[in-house]
């Protein structure tokens, strides 16, 4: 999932938690990351180029469809 360049599309920070949309032109792969600050705990998941924007600002609605078991990191 980590590529050796990944750009920075977007990044946002609320209530503690900072997201980031990143894209690797290696793979040409969309992910969001989600950093839960007070812990330190995070997670990312590789999101659809055409729902890139939608995870990018529900990350955790778009985790509890894809990928349930990577929200307990961020309980």
């Amino acid at each position: 999932m980590y590529a050796s360049h990944r750009i920075d599309l977007a990044n946002r920070r609320h209530d503690g938690i900072e997201v980031t949309l990143w894209w690797s032109p290696a793979d040409d792969e969309v992910s969001v990351e989600v950093l839960h600050l007070a812990s330190e705990s995070t997670f990312e998941l590789v999101v659809d180029r055409s729902r890139a924007l939608d995870a990018f600002y529900h990350p955790f609605a778009y985790a509890a469809r894809s990928r349930p078991e990577v929200l307990e990191l961020a309980a």
